[in-house]
Protein backbone atom coordinates (compact mmCIF):
# COMPACT_ATOMS: atom_id res chain seq x y z
CA UNK A 1 0.00 0.00 0.00
CA UNK A 2 1.02 3.27 -1.26
CA UNK A 3 1.51 6.52 1.15
CA UNK A 4 0.47 9.74 -0.29
CA UNK A 5 0.43 13.49 0.67
CA UNK A 6 -3.12 13.56 1.64
CA UNK A 7 -1.98 10.60 4.20
CA UNK A 8 0.88 12.64 5.57
CA UNK A 9 -1.20 16.03 5.73
CA UNK A 10 -3.77 13.96 7.78
CA UNK A 11 -1.05 12.40 10.52
CA UNK A 12 0.77 15.66 10.72
CA UNK A 13 -2.88 17.59 11.86
CA UNK A 14 -2.36 15.15 14.92
CA UNK A 15 0.74 17.17 16.04
CA UNK A 16 -0.05 19.90 17.52
CA UNK A 17 1.44 23.09 19.44
CA UNK A 18 1.56 24.80 22.79
CA UNK A 19 -1.54 26.68 21.78
CA UNK A 20 -3.42 23.15 20.47
CA UNK A 21 -3.54 24.08 16.70
CA UNK A 22 -1.75 21.95 14.66
CA UNK A 23 1.17 21.85 12.28
CA UNK A 24 -1.03 21.90 9.27
CA UNK A 25 -3.05 24.51 11.06
CA UNK A 26 -0.33 26.87 11.29
CA UNK A 27 0.95 26.14 7.94
CA UNK A 28 4.66 25.43 9.03
CA UNK A 29 4.82 22.37 6.42
CA UNK A 30 7.19 23.27 3.12
CA UNK A 31 8.34 21.09 0.38
CA UNK A 32 6.52 17.85 1.12
CA UNK A 33 7.40 14.92 -1.04
CA UNK A 34 6.98 11.66 -0.94
CA UNK A 35 9.08 9.15 -3.28
CA UNK A 36 7.45 5.83 -2.89
CA UNK A 37 8.10 4.83 0.52
CA UNK A 38 10.28 7.72 1.67
CA UNK A 39 8.94 10.93 2.79
CA UNK A 40 11.12 13.90 3.59
CA UNK A 41 9.61 17.82 4.30
CA UNK A 42 10.74 20.61 6.24
CA UNK A 43 8.77 22.27 9.78
CA UNK A 44 9.44 25.96 8.95
CA UNK A 45 9.30 28.43 12.01
CA UNK A 46 8.39 31.62 12.13
CA UNK A 47 11.53 32.90 14.16
CA UNK A 48 14.61 31.18 14.89
CA UNK A 49 13.76 31.34 18.50
CA UNK A 50 10.83 29.62 17.88
CA UNK A 51 12.60 27.31 15.72
CA UNK A 52 14.79 26.63 18.59
CA UNK A 53 11.75 25.22 20.83
CA UNK A 54 10.54 23.32 17.88
CA UNK A 55 12.92 20.30 18.19
CA UNK A 56 10.85 18.22 19.97
CA UNK A 57 7.89 18.76 17.87
CA UNK A 58 9.84 18.09 14.66
CA UNK A 59 10.66 14.47 16.42
CA UNK A 60 7.25 13.79 16.90
CA UNK A 61 6.07 14.97 13.54
CA UNK A 62 8.86 12.20 12.08
CA UNK A 63 7.60 9.56 14.56
CA UNK A 64 3.90 9.45 13.07
CA UNK A 65 4.89 10.05 9.66
CA UNK A 66 7.15 6.92 10.05
CA UNK A 67 4.25 5.07 11.88
CA UNK A 68 2.08 4.78 8.46
CA UNK A 69 1.93 1.84 6.29
CA UNK A 70 3.93 2.01 3.11
CA UNK A 71 6.43 4.68 4.78
CA UNK A 72 9.87 3.19 4.40
CA UNK A 73 11.90 6.32 5.73
CA UNK A 74 10.89 9.68 6.91
CA UNK A 75 13.04 12.84 6.99
CA UNK A 76 12.02 16.10 8.64
CA UNK A 77 13.78 19.26 8.46
CA UNK A 78 13.48 22.33 10.92
CA UNK A 79 14.15 25.62 9.47
CA UNK A 80 13.20 29.26 10.31
CA UNK A 81 11.86 32.48 8.38
CA UNK A 82 13.58 35.28 9.96
CA UNK A 83 13.39 38.86 8.58
CA UNK A 84 15.37 39.89 5.67
CA UNK A 85 18.88 40.85 6.74
CA UNK A 86 18.84 44.62 6.89
CA UNK A 87 22.03 45.52 4.14
CA UNK A 88 23.61 48.75 6.12
CA UNK A 89 22.99 52.30 4.54
CA UNK A 90 25.13 53.60 1.06
CA UNK A 91 27.39 56.18 2.76
CA UNK A 92 26.52 59.58 2.11
CA UNK A 93 28.95 61.16 -0.24
CA UNK A 94 28.60 64.59 -0.84
CA UNK A 95 30.01 67.27 -2.86
CA UNK A 96 30.36 70.73 -2.59
CA UNK A 97 31.23 73.16 0.25
CA UNK A 98 34.03 75.21 1.37
CA UNK A 99 37.57 74.07 0.34
CA UNK A 100 39.65 72.65 3.14
CA UNK A 101 43.17 74.30 3.34
CA UNK A 102 46.46 73.41 1.81
CA UNK A 103 49.71 73.78 2.60
CA UNK A 104 50.37 74.41 -1.45
CA UNK A 105 49.57 72.82 -4.97
CA UNK A 106 49.25 69.29 -4.92
CA UNK A 107 47.93 66.54 -7.66
CA UNK A 108 46.60 62.84 -6.84
CA UNK A 109 48.52 60.22 -6.45
CA UNK A 110 49.52 58.34 -9.28
CA UNK A 111 48.67 60.81 -11.93
CA UNK A 112 51.72 61.89 -13.46
CA UNK A 113 50.79 65.25 -15.16
CA UNK A 114 47.38 67.77 -15.14
CA UNK A 115 46.32 69.57 -18.37
CA UNK A 116 43.82 71.83 -18.12
CA UNK A 117 41.77 72.40 -21.26
CA UNK A 118 40.07 76.27 -21.50
CA UNK A 119 38.61 78.77 -23.78
CA UNK A 120 37.47 82.06 -22.95
CA UNK A 121 33.97 82.19 -23.91
CA UNK A 122 31.35 79.42 -24.31
CA UNK A 123 30.36 77.88 -27.31
CA UNK A 124 33.74 77.18 -28.82
CA UNK A 125 33.19 73.48 -28.87
CA UNK A 126 35.65 73.25 -25.73
CA UNK A 127 33.96 70.17 -24.08
CA UNK A 128 33.93 68.44 -27.00
CA UNK A 129 37.51 69.01 -27.61
CA UNK A 130 38.19 67.63 -24.54
CA UNK A 131 36.48 64.30 -24.68
CA UNK A 132 37.65 63.52 -28.07
CA UNK A 133 41.84 64.34 -27.29
CA UNK A 134 41.31 62.30 -24.05
CA UNK A 135 39.75 59.46 -26.21
CA UNK A 136 42.68 60.12 -28.96
CA UNK A 137 45.33 59.75 -26.29
CA UNK A 138 43.89 56.46 -24.85
CA UNK A 139 43.82 54.78 -27.86
CA UNK A 140 47.41 55.90 -28.41
CA UNK A 141 48.26 54.11 -25.14
CA UNK A 142 48.15 56.48 -22.67
CA UNK A 143 46.23 56.01 -19.30
CA UNK A 144 44.14 59.16 -19.64
CA UNK A 145 41.84 60.94 -16.82
CA UNK A 146 38.94 63.33 -17.83
CA UNK A 147 37.56 65.87 -15.04
CA UNK A 148 34.47 67.49 -16.08
CA UNK A 149 35.23 71.10 -14.32
CA UNK A 150 32.47 72.75 -15.94
CA UNK A 151 30.40 72.61 -12.87
CA UNK A 152 27.34 74.64 -13.85
CA UNK A 153 27.38 72.96 -17.52
CA UNK A 154 28.81 69.26 -17.32
CA UNK A 155 28.39 67.80 -20.78
CA UNK A 156 30.74 65.22 -19.88
CA UNK A 157 28.16 62.54 -19.45
CA UNK A 158 26.43 62.91 -21.95
CA UNK A 159 29.15 63.02 -24.33
CA UNK A 160 31.20 60.34 -22.94
CA UNK A 161 27.66 57.88 -22.28
CA UNK A 162 27.58 57.52 -18.77
CA UNK A 163 25.09 58.50 -16.38
CA UNK A 164 25.43 57.07 -13.28
CA UNK A 165 26.17 58.02 -9.68
CA UNK A 166 30.17 56.95 -8.71
CA UNK A 167 30.32 54.80 -6.14
CA UNK A 168 31.91 55.63 -2.16
CA UNK A 169 33.07 52.90 0.56
CA UNK A 170 33.03 55.44 3.02
CA UNK A 171 30.96 58.73 2.06
CA UNK A 172 34.43 59.94 1.51
CA UNK A 173 36.52 58.42 -1.40
CA UNK A 174 34.72 58.29 -5.00
CA UNK A 175 35.38 55.70 -7.23
CA UNK A 176 35.09 57.20 -10.47
CA UNK A 177 33.65 55.95 -13.80
CA UNK A 178 35.24 54.80 -17.26
CA UNK A 179 34.15 54.93 -20.90
CA UNK A 180 36.32 54.42 -23.87
CA UNK A 181 39.46 53.92 -22.17
CA UNK A 182 38.79 57.38 -20.28
CA UNK A 183 38.85 57.72 -16.46
CA UNK A 184 36.05 59.93 -15.84
CA UNK A 185 34.55 61.98 -13.13
CA UNK A 186 32.32 64.86 -13.33
CA UNK A 187 29.63 67.29 -11.24
CA UNK A 188 27.22 65.91 -13.86
CA UNK A 189 27.11 62.17 -12.08
CA UNK A 190 25.93 63.52 -8.75
CA UNK A 191 22.85 66.00 -9.61
CA UNK A 192 19.59 64.99 -11.19
CA UNK A 193 19.92 65.18 -14.87
CA UNK A 194 18.16 68.79 -15.70
CA UNK A 195 18.82 70.03 -12.26
CA UNK A 196 20.76 73.81 -11.82
CA UNK A 197 23.67 73.77 -9.76
CA UNK A 198 23.00 76.88 -7.58
CA UNK A 199 26.45 77.45 -5.84
CA UNK A 200 28.46 80.39 -4.87
CA UNK A 201 32.09 80.80 -5.15
CA UNK A 202 33.67 78.40 -1.79
CA UNK A 203 31.29 75.87 -3.09
CA UNK A 204 32.50 75.43 -6.87
CA UNK A 205 36.56 75.23 -5.10
CA UNK A 206 35.29 72.89 -2.49
CA UNK A 207 34.24 70.73 -5.06
CA UNK A 208 37.04 70.97 -7.35
CA UNK A 209 39.07 70.46 -4.91
CA UNK A 210 37.51 67.08 -3.89
CA UNK A 211 37.22 65.60 -7.32
CA UNK A 212 40.66 66.40 -7.55
CA UNK A 213 41.34 64.85 -3.95
CA UNK A 214 38.60 62.47 -3.21
CA UNK A 215 38.68 60.62 -6.48
CA UNK A 216 40.60 57.31 -6.68
CA UNK A 217 42.48 58.10 -10.02
CA UNK A 218 44.54 55.25 -9.82
CA UNK A 219 48.10 55.74 -12.15
CA UNK A 220 47.07 58.11 -14.57
CA UNK A 221 50.14 59.55 -17.54
CA UNK A 222 47.48 62.53 -17.54
CA UNK A 223 44.90 64.35 -16.62
CA UNK A 224 42.91 65.92 -18.70
CA UNK A 225 40.63 68.81 -16.83
CA UNK A 226 37.72 70.55 -18.86
CA UNK A 227 37.09 73.51 -17.95
CA UNK A 228 34.53 75.81 -17.67
CA UNK A 229 34.42 79.19 -19.90
CA UNK A 230 35.61 82.47 -18.52
CA UNK A 231 38.74 83.12 -16.06
CA UNK A 232 36.58 82.90 -12.71
CA UNK A 233 37.07 80.51 -9.54
CA UNK A 234 37.01 77.55 -11.20
CA UNK A 235 40.45 78.62 -13.13
CA UNK A 236 41.78 80.26 -9.95
CA UNK A 237 41.33 77.47 -7.98
CA UNK A 238 42.95 74.65 -10.49
CA UNK A 239 45.80 77.05 -11.05
CA UNK A 240 46.87 77.73 -7.13
CA UNK A 241 46.07 74.71 -5.87
CA UNK A 242 47.28 71.74 -8.10
CA UNK A 243 50.34 71.00 -9.51
CA UNK A 244 49.28 71.91 -13.35
CA UNK A 245 51.92 70.79 -15.78
CA UNK A 246 49.66 73.45 -18.44
CA UNK A 247 46.89 74.38 -19.96
CA UNK A 248 45.54 74.26 -23.61
CA UNK A 249 43.41 77.25 -25.03
CA UNK A 250 40.08 76.09 -27.54
CA UNK A 251 38.75 79.14 -29.72
CA UNK A 252 37.46 79.53 -33.56
CA UNK A 253 38.80 82.01 -35.91
CA UNK A 254 36.59 84.21 -35.37
CA UNK A 255 37.42 87.86 -33.71
CA UNK A 256 34.79 88.07 -30.42
CA UNK A 257 35.90 84.24 -29.74
CA UNK A 258 39.41 85.29 -30.21
CA UNK A 259 38.94 88.66 -27.63
CA UNK A 260 38.09 86.43 -24.75
CA UNK A 261 40.63 83.68 -25.76
CA UNK A 262 43.26 86.36 -25.16
CA UNK A 263 41.87 86.90 -21.44
CA UNK A 264 41.88 83.26 -20.51
CA UNK A 265 45.46 83.50 -22.07
CA UNK A 266 46.73 86.34 -19.95
CA UNK A 267 45.21 84.77 -16.85
CA UNK A 268 47.34 82.10 -17.54
CA UNK A 269 50.10 84.00 -17.85
CA UNK A 270 49.09 85.83 -14.81
CA UNK A 271 48.85 82.92 -12.57
CA UNK A 272 52.14 81.32 -13.85
CA UNK A 273 50.68 78.19 -15.60
CA UNK A 274 52.02 77.15 -19.18
CA UNK A 275 50.13 77.19 -22.39
CA UNK A 276 50.99 74.59 -24.28
CA UNK A 277 49.42 75.29 -27.23
CA UNK A 278 46.51 76.59 -29.05
CA UNK A 279 43.62 74.57 -31.33
CA UNK A 280 41.28 76.35 -33.80
CA UNK A 281 37.89 74.59 -33.53
CA UNK A 282 35.71 75.19 -36.03
CA UNK A 283 38.07 76.29 -38.53
CA UNK A 284 36.18 75.84 -41.64
CA UNK A 285 33.04 73.88 -42.80
CA UNK A 286 33.51 71.46 -45.72
CA UNK A 287 30.21 71.17 -48.13
CA UNK A 288 29.49 67.26 -47.87
CA UNK A 289 27.81 67.67 -51.49
CA UNK A 290 30.36 69.71 -53.53
CA UNK A 291 33.77 69.26 -51.58
CA UNK A 292 34.03 73.11 -51.33
CA UNK A 293 35.14 75.22 -47.92
CA UNK A 294 33.67 77.55 -46.20
CA UNK A 295 35.52 79.88 -43.55
CA UNK A 296 32.31 80.67 -41.30
CA UNK A 297 34.08 81.93 -38.73
CA UNK A 298 37.16 83.67 -40.48
CA UNK A 299 40.15 82.12 -41.40
CA UNK A 300 43.64 82.15 -39.62
CA UNK A 301 42.83 83.97 -36.37
CA UNK A 302 43.65 81.16 -34.11
CA UNK A 303 46.86 80.07 -35.93
CA UNK A 304 48.05 84.18 -36.36
CA UNK A 305 47.38 84.16 -31.63
CA UNK A 306 49.57 81.19 -31.37
CA UNK A 307 52.26 82.80 -33.81
CA UNK A 308 51.99 86.01 -31.98
CA UNK A 309 52.65 84.09 -28.51
CA UNK A 310 55.25 81.78 -29.56
CA UNK A 311 53.16 78.66 -28.62
CA UNK A 312 52.29 75.53 -31.11
CA UNK A 313 49.29 75.67 -33.30
CA UNK A 314 48.33 72.28 -31.97
CA UNK A 315 45.36 71.61 -34.88
CA UNK A 316 42.66 73.37 -36.67
CA UNK A 317 39.17 71.37 -36.71
CA UNK A 318 36.80 71.61 -38.81
CA UNK A 319 32.76 72.25 -38.28
CA UNK A 320 31.96 68.25 -38.75
CA UNK A 321 28.51 66.85 -38.42
CA UNK A 322 29.43 63.82 -37.34
CA UNK A 323 31.36 65.18 -34.73
CA UNK A 324 28.32 66.64 -33.29
CA UNK A 325 26.37 63.41 -33.22
CA UNK A 326 28.69 61.30 -31.89
CA UNK A 327 28.76 63.71 -29.10
CA UNK A 328 25.43 63.88 -28.43
CA UNK A 329 24.76 60.24 -28.77
CA UNK A 330 27.73 59.55 -26.32
CA UNK A 331 30.21 58.15 -28.24
CA UNK A 332 32.81 60.41 -28.95
CA UNK A 333 34.26 60.66 -33.04
CA UNK A 334 37.31 59.85 -31.53
CA UNK A 335 36.80 56.74 -30.68
CA UNK A 336 35.19 55.66 -33.98
CA UNK A 337 37.19 56.24 -37.21
CA UNK A 338 37.55 58.62 -40.52
CA UNK A 339 39.31 61.58 -40.51
CA UNK A 340 37.84 63.70 -37.39
CA UNK A 341 39.56 60.52 -35.42
CA UNK A 342 42.80 60.93 -37.31
CA UNK A 343 42.89 64.57 -36.80
CA UNK A 344 42.61 64.46 -33.35
CA UNK A 345 45.00 61.25 -32.92
CA UNK A 346 47.43 64.21 -34.77
CA UNK A 347 46.84 66.33 -32.02
CA UNK A 348 47.11 63.55 -29.15
CA UNK A 349 51.00 62.17 -30.53
CA UNK A 350 52.09 66.16 -30.94
CA UNK A 351 51.19 66.02 -27.29
CA UNK A 352 52.97 62.35 -26.24
CA UNK A 353 55.57 63.21 -28.16
CA UNK A 354 56.54 66.52 -26.60
CA UNK A 355 56.10 64.78 -22.65
CA UNK A 356 53.26 66.49 -22.14
CA UNK A 357 50.39 64.03 -21.77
Amino acid sequence: MSVTKADIEAALARVALPDGRSLIAHDLIRALVVDGGSVRFVIEAPSPEVARQMAPLRDAAERVVSELPGVTSASVALTAHGPAEKKPAPPNLKIGGHPKPQAGPTKPNGVQRIVAIGSGKGGVGKSTVSSNLAVALAKAGRKVGLLDADIYGPSQPRMMGVNKRPASPDGKTIIPLHAHGVTLMSIGFMMEEGKAVVWRGPMLMGALQQMLGQVEWGALDVLLVDLPPGTGDVQLTLCTKSELTGAIIVSTPQDVALIDARKALDMFDTLKTPVLGLIENMSMFVCPDCGSEHQIFGQGGVAAEADRLGVPLLGALPIDLDTRLAGDGGTPIAAQGGAMAEAYARIADSLIKRGVA
